[in-house]
């Protein structure tokens, strides 16, 4: 296992990290699981004696009861604080009314002692909303955050599922007020779902914000599992076949997977670490966020930490799910006359 900094933060988080968003038997008007508390504690002790040191859930989670299961689960396992870091997320709905969801600042400051207490911490590591809001100023939702890591109870903040200019202004925002700035994006990212690159890997890069990868398997479309039909439908047993998400395009995963097959078998290992391994030799990704019901599957997918992809399989996934530069991205590099001159960049002092 190898662990990255997260964002320009001195904070290290493992390659893989544990989601919890399988954990939980509630009825969730998010998604609907069926992993009781003692499945759930015995993934947590795998991932951990695998070196993950990374846990990442949401209040939305089986309504409340994913950041139950893991603060039962370090309670049990013994888990000292600071041997995991802890994310969480608000702005979900968490109830019928009115001020139950988004990132004003009466939700946020309620929602996060709601997850403190059930998660029996006093504080997460990781903060992060969890998605647009367009009914709240960006400015409260971002003063709410600073109030939280002021009092101690998140240490660094987050954001996920916003677009590359709307981070950009919140950035830029808390840069000019000097509060404290986002650290990580949790955004979608798979071999073949790469519209990210287009606006959100440029600006994280240019802003030192870390990517933090949900369904990497694309909603398990990527499991090598599913049969593709015609039609554009999937066939086979599992979540996908029941619930069309993510949105992704099947064509483009069909091929992805026809190729990751013997990939996997000259690697030895399952199609999805082959998926997993591709996302952890992308430079703007700091941790992969695993989902498993199953022990097997938790260690199909912990085995990516240990593939290197060689150059040519690299070049053939990246030739599947390849974009087209859109306006005005193309216009830019029409425009770039210097790669026509030896311009070398500018030195630095010694």
């Amino acid at each position: 296992m190898r662990y990255n900094r997260l964002g320009t933060s001195g904070l290290a988080v493992s390659e893989l990290c544990l989601g919890a968003m399988t954990f939980g038997t509630a009825p969730s008007a998010f998604f609907q699981h069926d992993l009781d508390q003692e499945g759930s504690t015995a993934l947590m002790k795998q991932a951990l004696d695998a070196g993950v040191n990374f846990i990442d859930t949401a209040n939305v989670y089986s309504a409340g009861q994913s950041e139950e299961f893991v603060g039962t689960a370090l309670r049990d396992l013994g888990i000292a604080r600071d041997e995991v870091v802890i994310a969480t997320k608000g702005m979900g709905p968490m109830g019928e009314g009115p001020n139950d969801g988004g990132y004003s600042r009466y939700h946020l400051l309620e929602q996060v002692d709601a997850s403190l207490k059930r998660l029996q911490l006093d504080r997460v590591d990781l903060y992060q909303i969890h998605g647009w809001d367009p009914h709240t100023s960006m400015e409260e939702g971002l003063r709410a955050l600073e109030d939280i890591v002021r009092s101690g109870r998140a240490r660094y903040i987050g954001v996920s599922n916003w677009a590359a200019w709307q981070i950009a202004k919140a950035l830029g925002i808390a840069e000019r007020r000097g509060w404290d700035k986002f650290v990580s994006n949790q955004a979608l990212y798979a071999v073949a779902a790469r519209e990210l690159e287009r606006e959100l890997v440029p600006m994280m890069r240019s802003e030192g914000l870390s990517l933090m990868v949900w369904s990497p398997l694309l909603g398990g479309l990527l499991s090598g599992k599913y049969d593709f039909g015609a039609d554009g439908g999937v066939e086979g047993e599992g979540r996908r076949a029941k619930l069309d998400f993510p949105r992704a395009d099947k064509d483009l995963a069909a091929k992805a997977v026809e190729a990751m097959r013997p990939m996997a078998e000259r690697h030895g290992v399952t199609v999805p670490a082959i998926a997993l391994a591709w996302l952890l030799h992308q430079p703007v990704t700091a941790s992969v966020i695993m989902g498993a019901k199953r022990q097997d599957q938790l260690a199909q997918n912990l085995a990516a930490t240990d593939v290197v992809l060689s150059s040519e399989e690299l070049a053939t996934l990246d030739a599947i799910g390849k974009l087209e530069d859109e306006y005005p991205a193309w216009a830019i590099k029409a425009q770039d006359r210097r790669h026509d001159f030896r311009i070398s960049e500018p030195r630095r002092p010694s």
